[in-house]
């Protein structure tokens, strides 16, 4: 077909021939006859005037979601549950573009307190290869061991606090303030962590790259920083990854923690962790995610804040919606427990799309026969938040969840 083929059957040809043979989509290719075969099946391609680009999305998105069936999801393969759990676990693993890290540990103490009824300690640890960080914990008076929980903190664009997020700092009274005006925010003034040790958990909490101890990221800078890591042949998001499962690694060698009950907890993108590092990690017996949950084609819509870029690159990674969607990718969890909150006014995550996502995990924990391990929860009038009411109720469900 050559472009005046094109423009004949362009539902466009009102335009007139010498202008529409003007412009750049036009004048930027040959006009040559394409052999027979050569375009790809389906629709004719959308004819690109001037605005190509809009709302930052091509203006072919829409075909561009069509194209994506996800075919290594539960739904699409079905056969053995473990070895599709295999399958598709090695797939996500492969997109980290992160390489096996056996790097010792070496845990150092580098402070540790007693307080009403729990100690507080900081310790240091080799996360990777390339970092040692250092954590805080709590951990309940008496011998142990305990059920533990990975605390993995949000993104906010409020990089300053990391793991005071989600942990009441005791060592910096400049984060001390800011985390307490964040908790007020979106904890109804608790601190998660906090929480949890009075419920009889240990918990840890380790800043990501750019947050807290591990600072120097900005708004802005967050693309840039996305685009370098590709560069070096890495991955911002396959990091956090990474680092998240090194986390709960270290959690399962700590004599303090009862290794069989470890869970992940996290609020907006530590939802988003938490999930994440429940379908990488052997060592994540049960997961709460709050707020951060969606199927893929109902976020990628006009308004969307993934669409804007920057904090989506920290849960990017490239070519993974070519094989699995968001829910598929949680469901590798399965059976494990898993609970999944959203409120139903969150802007950032649209009913639509958390239904379809809560509709696709609940038909893989059914498919297992466990789908009294699977609480899923749209609340109502609630949005971006984890509130003390929903906290009260996840840990509950925490509590008979390790268990079991």
């Amino acid at each position: 077909m050559t472009y005046i083929d094109q423009w004949q059957s362009s539902p466009e040809k009102h335009i007139d021939k010498e202008e529409c043979m003007n412009r750049r989509s036009f004048v930027s290719l040959p006009a040559v006859t394409l052999a027979a075969g050569q375009l790809p099946a389906g629709p004719a391609p959308v004819f690109e005037g001037p605005s190509v680009v809009e709302g930052n999305l091509p203006v072919f998105a829409e075909r561009l979601k069509a194209e994506l069936d996800f075919p290594l999801s539960w739904a699409n393969t079905r056969g053995n549950f473990g070895d599709w759990k295999r399958r598709a676990r090695a797939q996500v693993r492969e997109l980290l573009w992160q390489p096996e890290d056996r790097t010792p540990f070496d845990v150092e103490i580098i402070d540790d307190q007693p307080r009403d009824g729990y100690r507080q300690r900081q310790i240091l640890f080799n996360v990777t290869r390339n970092s040692r960080v250092r954590a805080t914990m709590l951990l309940p008076e008496g011998p142990g061991p305990f059920p533990a929980a990975l605390l993995l903190h949000d993104h906010g664009s409020k990089f300053d606090i990391g793991k005071e997020k989600l942990i009441e700092p005791w060592y910096d009274e400049t984060r001390r303030a800011s985390a307490q005006a964040w908790a007020t925010r979106y904890f109804e003034g608790g601190f998660v962590g906090n929480a949890l040790v009075a419920r009889g958990y240990a918990v840890l909490a380790v800043d990501a790259l750019g947050w807290g101890d591990r600072g120097g990221l900005t708004y802005d800078g967050q693309q840039a920083l996305a685009s370098n890591m590709f560069n070096l042949g890495s991955s911002l998001a396959g990091l956090l990854a990474y680092e998240d499962m090194r986390a709960a690694a270290l959690l399962a060698t700590l004599p303090e923690v009862d290794h069989r009950r470890i869970a992940a907890v996290g609020f907006s993108m530590g939802s988003y962790r938490a999930w994440q590092v429940a379908a990488l990690s052997t060592h994540i017996a049960a997961t709460v995610a709050v707020c951060w949950m969606t199927a893929l084609k109902d976020m990628m819509v006009t308004g969307n804040n993934t669409l804007r870029g920057a904090s989506a690159f920290h849960m990017l990674h490239p070519g993974l919606a070519r094989y699995l969607d968001i829910p598929d990718v949680a469901s590798i969890a399965a059976p494990h427990p898993m609970l999944v909150f959203n409120g139903e006014l969150d802007t950032l995550f649209p009913r639509p799309g958390v239904e379809a996502a809560y509709a696709t995990m609940r038909a893989v924990w059914a498919s297992q026969h466990a789908s009294n391990r699977l609480a899923t929860k749209l609340w109502p009038g609630l949005g971006h938040t984890f509130n003390l009411a929903m906290q009260e109720e996840a840990f509950t469900w925490l509590d008979r969840a390790l268990t079991r």
